[in-house]
């Protein structure tokens, strides 16, 4: 059975042979993984048999990028978005967001233009051939991209955007109709050249640790909209859309469902995201990516981790419905030796 299979199957609430695997390991893990028996040339994907490869746009602004300053630990430089972001270069984190070029409504009309497409935003050559490459091996391919609240805070901050929400609620669904718009322009070009794809992969941070950045009221009325015309537009076209949304979503997933999303990743368990109970209780119209603590990963004590997988995976892959995945990335504290046991395990448990 090929992973394009098996995947399939798992959306379509089908069994397999087994429950898929995939996981996003930080490049900082990986790091250590090749220090503690990771082959040097071997990918985490080919060494676990993760069974996913995604591809997508340029769907930026496309400024200039420019590095502002360079010092051993860290990196400040200026981004596609017009964004000015702080990377440190000794630990792994989420870039410091410094600054924007887009800081209301003005400006955004300003450069509003700069997301048109164009067919440049494409590596052509390159992406097809790649395309080409990932499906001879049988692979479940996605199309990748960002959107809504996720893709648009790094164009104006988070604080900026939320306030927006509550204050000015039409900029705000102009913004992600917009960045829907130029997603599914380049997805339609893409195919039409030929890319194939076996699903979407998407990608809108819409919870933090206690519940979502704004009202499920709120997200009715600037997220819905856009998100339910992405999934009528994959759907129409046999392509599962999977939805990745950190933090706890659980107030908004059967909105998610209305919306036409066919799986829910990564389901942080530190936001109390349980994918026990969301199986129970959403199931039978939603399929499930993720769940397993990574924290369950790092503990000393190999029990943790059995636990974790023993009593969510058997509830989670019957009837199908379940890819594994950590629930969120795996962090470099977890050694290569803890994370060949989490594979192990996700084997053992998650046969038929």
């Amino acid at each position: 059975m090929t992973s394009r299979e098996r995947i399939l199957l798992a959306l379509n609430h089908e069994e397999a042979d087994r429950v898929p695997i995939h996981d996003s390991p930080w490049g900082h893990t990986v790091n250590r993984w090749r220090k503690e028996g990771l082959p040097e040339g071997e990918s985490p994907d080919s060494f676990f048999g993760y069974e996913m490869a995604g591809q997508g746009a340029d769907c930026s602004l496309q400024l200039p990028y420019q590095v502002i300053e360079e010092a051993e630990t860290y990196r400040i430089y200026k981004n596609a978005e017009g964004a000015t972001r702080k990377d440190f270069k000794d630990h792994e984190s989420t870039p410091e967001c410094l600054d924007f070029t887009i800081k209301d409504r003005e400006t955004w009309e300003e450069y509003k233009p700069r997301m048109a497409w164009n067919d440049s935003r494409v590596d052509w050559e390159g992406g097809l051939a790649a395309n080409k490459a990932t499906r001879e091996k049988g692979l479940f391919v996605t199309y990748n991209a960002a959107f809504g609240y996720d893709k648009m805070q790094g164009f104006v901050g988070s604080q900026r955007l939320l306030e927006a929400i509550a204050l000015d609620p039409a900029w705000v669904k102009d913004m992600f109709d917009t960045a829907v718009d130029l997603l599914l322009t380049a997805a339609e070009e893409m195919m039409s050249r030929g890319f194939k794809f076996d699903g979407a992969f998407v990608f809108d941070d819409m919870g933090y640790r206690n519940g979502t950045l704004f009202s499920p009221e709120d997200y009715r009325v600037v997220e819905f909209p856009s998100q339910k015309r992405m999934c009528d537009f994959f759907k129409s076209r046999n392509m599962p859309v999977i939805l990745h949304s950190c933090g706890c979503v659980r107030e908004i997933v059967p909105m998610l469902i209305e919306a036409g999303f066919t799986c829910l990743q990564p389901l942080e368990v530190k936001s109390g995201m349980d994918l026990v109970e969301l199986k129970k209780n959403f199931g039978d119209e939603l399929a499930f990516m993720g769940g397993i603590d990574v924290r369950a990963m790092a503990d000393p004590d190999p029990s943790v981790i059995e636990s974790e997988i023993e009593t969510k995976i058997p509830v989670a892959k019957e009837g199908g419905g379940y890819i594994y995945h950590s629930d969120h990335s795996v962090p470099s504290n977890v050694s290569f030796q803890q994370y060949c046991r989490v594979i192990e395990l996700v084997g053992k448990y998650g046969a038929y």
